[in-house]
């Protein structure tokens, strides 16, 4: 993981991070409200020997560095707690007293400082001065070689004793601090630990690596698309619209010597998005010039008909039934050139009904009066008829959820496609995110639409020459009416 990836990584789960920092200042604020304070009392020791002469001063001086080392070893002794718990009554132990001192020699100097640390201002003075004035008479009853000798090393107090009026713990500062500081690696750390188990999609390549398939597109999530999930109208100058002309542009170039002209839109779960995205692919299709049909192949969930606002009574499964001809059933869409066979009602075998020969036979049918041929298939980890008509499709395309499908379901669904031998055109991931950068550039360069009565003609941008020989039709070609041809149909 580079530099990018932690950064992406971090941004991406910043609420992870805002809240560890959140409970560290919390977790540091309670610590600091149920600590008692603590008062530290200290006193500073001078240590010399006398000396004659420049020499005897050097000596003297190195000598003394030496000793007051083993001086503040000796201020928090056992000897000296012991002493002072004697002949000072402060209601403590030799231990407590041990445990309350604290002891350190001034680097490079003959200065050694000892601190008493209590939870009682006045207690901690009193039992620094009872430890001063017990340590200078410990250093001369060890220091002296016998009675009345007098010793070689004087200890006398140069500062203090005295106690801070403030207490020296809890400091509020430090510990908010640590505790931010805590806060914000235990989130990063979580942070990358979401991200390492999260399987789900999150990103175009994940999505590449798991169907094998490169990626045709990448629609944003529009908030709007609830209410109004078609391309159509203000939504026409999105840039979720933008992204679907994206993608139908990418379909024209996955191979050019062989078109897919009938697509079977699938995807690994239900909830992905695979029903609008046929919608708006078919309606996208259908404004750059091509004739166009649109079947709701999911029988179990139909949904096209809703979408689209048409009459969803009778349709795919009465025509394959051969209770009706397809030239019956089919529903012109807008003045666009797109047809629309709805699933029509619910049979008890989708599956049998999908793979019979009668479905064969109709997609040969609208092969033929149509450029191509848009299929909205059931999701392929939920049942097997997206497999079934994906088999019959010229190749499939499959729809992921960003944030939502697991890495492991989209590769599972694209290997049931690989088992039968389905060609996967590619892969789109549905509802990504869209970087402020990205937004802005749309928005800056969008095409602002006019008012009034005149609209503008649709978009040939995208279209090909030579309908009859596989290709899509150019904008130089006159595009008939496609109900002609499958009202002539045979029942």
């Amino acid at each position: 993981m580079d530099v990018r990836d932690f950064l992406r990584t971090v941004r991406r789960s910043w609420w992870v991070v805002l809240l560890s920092v959140m409970v560290g200042l919390a977790v540091a604020a309670l610590v600091t409200v149920r600590t008692e304070p603590r008062y530290a009392a200290s006193v500073t020791f001078f240590v010399t020997t006398p000396n004659q002469g420049v020499t005897d001063a050097y000596q003297g001086n190195v000598f003394m560095q030496q000793r007051v080392k083993s001086y503040a070893d000796l201020l928090q002794s056992d000897r000296l707690a012991q002493s002072v718990v004697g002949k000072t009554p402060l209601g403590l132990t030799a231990e407590e007293v041990q445990a309350r001192v604290s002891a350190a020699a001034l680097p490079d100097t003959v200065l050694l400082r000892g601190t008493v640390t209590d939870t009682d201002a006045t207690r901690a003075l009193r039992l620094t001065e009872a430890i001063t004035t017990q340590f200078v008479d410990l250093v001369k009853e060890v220091e002296s070689a016998g009675e009345g000798r007098t010793p070689p090393v004087k200890v006398e107090v140069i500062s203090g004793p005295r106690v801070d009026s403030s207490p020296v713990s809890p400091n509020p500062a430090r510990n908010l601090t640590l505790g931010a500081l805590g806060g914000l690696l235990g989130g990063i750390a979580l942070a990358l630990l979401r991200t390492r188990l999260d399987t789900r999609l999150r990103d175009s390549v994940a999505l590449q690596r798991a169907t094998g398939s490169p990626l045709l597109g990448e629609i944003p999530f529009d908030a709007a698309a609830r209410t109004a999930p078609l391309i159509v109208g203000d939504a026409a100058t999105s840039p979720r619209a933008e992204a679907v002309r994206k993608l139908r542009t990418n379909l024209r170039f996955v191979d050019v010597h062989e078109p897919a002209r009938v697509i079977a839109v699938t995807s690994a779960l239900q909830g992905e998005g695979k029903t609008t995205l046929s919608c708006n692919l078919a309606i996208a299709l259908a404004e750059a010039g091509w004739r166009v049909a649109l079947v709701d192949a999911d029988l179990r969930r139909p949904k096209v008909a809703e979408y689209l606002g048409m009459e969803a009574g009778v349709g795919l499964t009465d025509v394959l039934l051969g209770d009706v001809s397809v030239g019956d059933v089919v529903q012109r869409w807008g003045d666009k050139s797109l047809l629309v066979l709805p699933a029509g009602s619910a049979p008890p075998n989708p599956s049998e009904l999908l793979g019979s020969k009668a479905m064969a036979d109709l997609l040969l049918v609208l092969r033929e009066s149509a450029d191509i041929v848009v299929i909205d298939t059931a999701p392929l980890r939920t049942v097997t008829d997206g497999v079934v008509v994906a088999v019959q499709a010229d190749g499939a395309l499959m729809v992921s959820r960003y944030g939502r499908t697991d890495r492991g379901q989209v590769g599972a669904a694209a290997q049931a496609l690989q088992a039968v031998s389905v060609r996967l055109l590619g892969c789109v991931l549905n509802m990504a995110k869209l970087g402020r950068a990205e937004t802005y550039q749309y928005e800056s360069y969008r095409v602002e639409v006019p008012a009034g009565p005149a609209a503008a003609p649709p978009s040939h941008a995208d279209a090909a020459p030579a309908a009859r020989n596989g290709a899509y039709p150019g904008p130089e070609q006159t595009i008939p009416d496609p109900t002609q041809e499958l009202t002539r149909l045979p029942r």
